[in-house]
Formats: C-alpha cells, sequence, structure tokens
C-alpha cells in the first residue's frame, strides 16, 4: 500500500471521528417511559370544549388560543392558554427529560410553547421556552434560536433535579445551560401559554413527544 493510500486511509478515519464527536443524542442514559392520553390532560379555556382549541390528527398535536380568551379555569387569574399538562409524570427527585418536535407558525408571538412548571416561591415555572417574532428564547432573557417559524425543530429539555440545574437542546445542539429553580413538585406542559405582547392567536404543534428518565 502507498503512501498515499494510507494518508487517506488516516484522513478519512479522522474525520469519521470527528463527524462523531459532533453527534449529540441527549437521551443517551435516559429511559423512555410509556406516553398515552392516561398521563396527560389538555387545559384549555373554561369556557371552550377540547376540540375548539386542541386536535390530534395523524400524530401532530396542535395547540391554538387567543389573546381575548378566558383563563383555564374561573377562578385562576393567568393568561389564556391551550396546553398539554403532562401530570402523569409529576417529578420531585432525580433527572427528567421531555422530548418534542415543534413547529411554530408565521405570526405567533409572546408565548410559551414549553415550560417545565413548579418552582420556589415567588416563581412558578423553573423553565419557559418562549416565542417572540420568529425567535425561540428562554423567557425573555436570551435567544435560542432565530428564525424558527414554519419548520420543525427538535427541543430535548432536561432538568436535574438534585443538581438544581436545566438544559435545553435544540435539534440535538445545546442552547441553553442553567440553574434551575428549586421546587418540590414539577410537571412538563408544551402547547400555548400566552405571555406579554401576544399575538392575536398563538399556535404551536407538536409530534413525537417522550418523557424520559436517567437509568439508575
Amino acid at each position: 500500500m502507498t503512501s498515499l493510500a494510507l494518508i487517506c486511509i488516516a484522513l478519512s478515519q479522522l474525520l469519521l471521528l470527528l463527524a462523531n464527536a459532533n453527534d449529540v443524542n441527549p437521551t443517551k442514559g435516559f429511559i423512555s417511559l410509556p406516553f398515552n392520553t392516561s398521563f396527560y390532560h389538555i387545559q384549555k379555556p373554561y369556557n371552550k370544549r377540547v376540540n375548539q382549541r386542541y386536535s390530534f390528527v395523524k400524530g401532530v398535536h396542535k395547540f391554538w388560543v387567543f389573546a381575548n380568551d378566558k383563563p383555564h379555569t374561573t377562578t385562576s387569574k393567568t393568561h389564556p392558554r391551550t396546553e398539554m399538562a403532562i401530570q402523569g409524570y409529576g417529578y420531585s427527585s432525580g433527572v427528567w427529560q421531555f422530548q418534542g418536535d415543534a413547529y411554530v407558525p408565521k405570526g405567533t408571538s409572546g408565548v410559551c410553547i414549553m415550560q417545565v412548571f413548579g418552582a420556589n416561591a415567588p416563581y412558578a415555572t423553573t423553565l419557559m421556552l418562549r416565542v417572540y417574532n420568529g425567535s425561540l428564547m428562554h423567557y425573555k432573557f436570551s435567544v435560542l434560536v432565530p428564525n424558527i417559524y414554519d419548520r420543525w425543530f427538535r427541543v430535548n429539555v432536561i432538568h436535574n433535579v438534585d443538581a438544581n440545574k436545566v438544559m435545553v437542546y435544540i435539534d440535538g445542539e445545546l442552547k441553553l445551560k442553567v440553574k434551575g429553580r428549586g421546587g418540590t413538585s414539577h410537571a412538563f406542559k408544551c402547547g400555548v401559554y400566552a405571555q406579554d405582547r401576544d399575538s392575536v392567536r398563538m399556535e404551536s404543534r407538536w409530534k413525537n413527544i417522550k418523557v424520559l428518565r436517567q437509568s439508575t
């Protein structure tokens, strides 16, 4: 074998190693748990039927809400929402993960599309992923991904309760690593939950939703 051939082989192996090094699988070391309608319920404006703000067709969950809608209960003082509340997997310790493919149509703004519910007072949530004018944001603190309208993107949120850490991956790339906000009871939620400067109509779509727990 010539020196040139050996160099080509070594180069190809190096490129393969580099490619593998860039492959990130946030679910490695996690166990995917059973997930069906018994593990979640749909929160929607209290005076609307579920099918007036939510649909599930061909594997896609579609959530929409209007800025002038009622809250999800008659006693709530919160903004309008249509969310999947995954309360069948509430947790207070360990390392948990939410995974799903999200789609936000152009025009949706001022809205939370995914949250980790539960935190120490005065906070109610440990994490919110919001959309403002096409940018996916951590609350209003920082832009994680610009220009997310009208395309599917993979969301992985890892919450290490014991270490008080939260990580967010978008399309397999780590976009956020922050401290948690404490709390003794947590749950994942996704859909649309109006925030400040919300658009008249807000919508998000989700598919391939999973809840995972770190294997021990």
